[in-house]
């Protein structure tokens, strides 16, 4: 679940345990008053029908006499009462009732009539003789108590409501900030800038301690990194010398040798030399570009220039090689920030390969779209293409195939492309054709 929606139920839940506390507590209220006031009217209607030893019943004017004595009691005064006759008219009492109430116990409202009641219960008992005894309270202190009442909830329940809605926001903000700050520094390693770590303030909190714990794993991987690259560096560099001393001492024996059988391995030898340079050659090229060194000299590029320009010079490379190669370059400048010197040499290893294990007689395609926000550089052949399984293989170093085991070359050509595709946040997808392969740069649209 992400942040946002954790955050969104966290607070959802929240609001309804709030609302559902507020509307408990409130009606619990209600409830309780309401028994309480009850209990209270039920008291004084016993003490006005209560009968002497020996009574069969309360006279009426007994009755009206209990009830002027518990009007005029501070304790009873601001309880109504009403003696009834069998049809509903009053005999008496210190209130008038708009509407006859029915027996029990009721809930009692402002249109009833009652003068300075809102809200209130009351308890009608038959007295005897048809006659009803009607004895009312109020349940709210005063007036607009309820509306008083749920204004006090809305503000209080409110405040609380705002203060965790705040709280929630600020932790939502501080954790996506920091998660934030870890997503940018694993984009620029991706992007090849190894030496990019994630901020640290200071605080010592738990997201400090993950940041430098993070940090930690960064150096160790940067470190063994490092040592890997100079290694391979070193023995390129040492090989390299070797090499070339070697190289020269093949070209003067070819240009010495009288026995030309002896020329011709002399001359097989140093191509043997040449192709071992290159692949050293490749190797450093490769570590230049993945340590992202190239990328100080990333400046704006016309993509679709340069696809077109680099695309027409390997022409004549692709006729010479019984091929044909087009271009398709969308209209209007493509812009893009890079290598220029890269990109084309990345393009022109695709070309190159394109040639090298197309259908004989085939046909070359480069093409340069825009796709959901990228720009996606084509070139495709009609050749044998690469199997899915196979893909994988065939860019890693020296991931030669079974099909280029009888051409030239030294399984360095895709990886190098892979890493100049990376340098620039980009990628280099193998794909089908149909028949043949269709290798993709995409590069992400400015």
């Amino acid at each position: 679940m992400s942040l946002p929606r954790l955050t969104a139920c966290v607070l959802i839940l929240f609001l309804i345990a709030t609302i559902g506390t507020g509307m408990s507590i409130l009606a619990a209220n209600r409830v309780t008053v309401a028994r309480l006031v009850d209990q209270r009217i039920e008291a004084i209607g016993d003490l006005v029908l209560e009968r002497e030893a020996g009574q069969a019943m309360v006279p009426t004017a007994e009755l009206l006499a209990r009830i002027t004595r518990l009007s005029q009691q501070r304790d009873t005064g601001d309880v109504g009462l009403a003696l009834l006759d069998s049809a509903g008219q009053p005999l008496g009492g210190n209130i008038t009732l708009r509407r006859r109430l029915p027996l029990g116990g009721s809930d009692l409202r402002e249109g009833d009539g009652i003068v300075g009641l809102s809200h209130g219960r009351a308890l009608v008992r038959e007295a005897g003789a048809g006659r009803r005894l009607a004895v009312i309270a109020e349940t709210e202190p005063f007036d607009s108590y309820r509306t008083t009442r749920t204004h006090i909830y809305l503000i209080g329940f409110g405040s609380i409501i705002l203060i965790v809605l705040g709280g929630l926001i600020a932790f939502s903000m501080l954790v996506s900030r920091r998660i934030g700050d870890q997503r940018r520094t694993v984009e620029a390693i991706v992007a090849g800038h190894i030496r990019h770590r994630v901020p640290v303030t200071g605080s010592g909190d738990e997201f400090d301690r993950q940041a430098a714990a993070f940090n930690q794993m960064l150096d160790r991987i940067a470190g063994l990194m490092e040592g890997l690259r100079s290694v391979s560096n070193d023995i390129a560099h040492d090989l390299r010398t070797p090499l070339a001393r070697l190289r020269g001492q093949l070209a003067r024996i070819v240009e010495e040798a009288a026995d030309p059988v002896q020329a011709g391995r002399a001359t097989a030898a140093l191509a043997q030399c040449d192709t071992l340079l290159a692949m050293f050659a490749a190797l450093l090229r490769i570590a230049e570009i993945e340590a992202g060194h190239r990328q100080a000299g990333f400046a704006p590029v016309d993509l679709a220039e340069l696809v077109e320009d680099t695309a027409t010079m390997m022409i004549p490379v692709a006729e010479d090689a019984g091929q044909r190669l087009s271009v398709s370059v969308m209209p209007g400048p493509a812009t893009f920030v890079g290598d220029r010197q890269l990109l084309i040499q990345a393009l022109v290893n695709l070309i190159g390969n394109a040639i090298k294990y197309g259908a004989p007689r085939g046909a070359i395609r480069v093409a340069l779209e825009p796709l959901e926000g990228m720009w996606e550089l084509r070139v495709t052949d009609d050749g044998p293409g690469i199997r899915p399984a196979d893909r994988a293989h065939a860019l890693r170093r020296f991931g030669r195939l079974d099909q280029a085991r009888g051409k030239s070359g030294h399984g360095l050509g895709l990886p190098l492309v892979d890493a100049i595709a990376r340098l620039h946040r980009g990628r280099l997808i193998l794909g089908d054709a149909g028949p043949g392969l269709c290798a993709s740069l995409r590069f992400p649209a400015p």
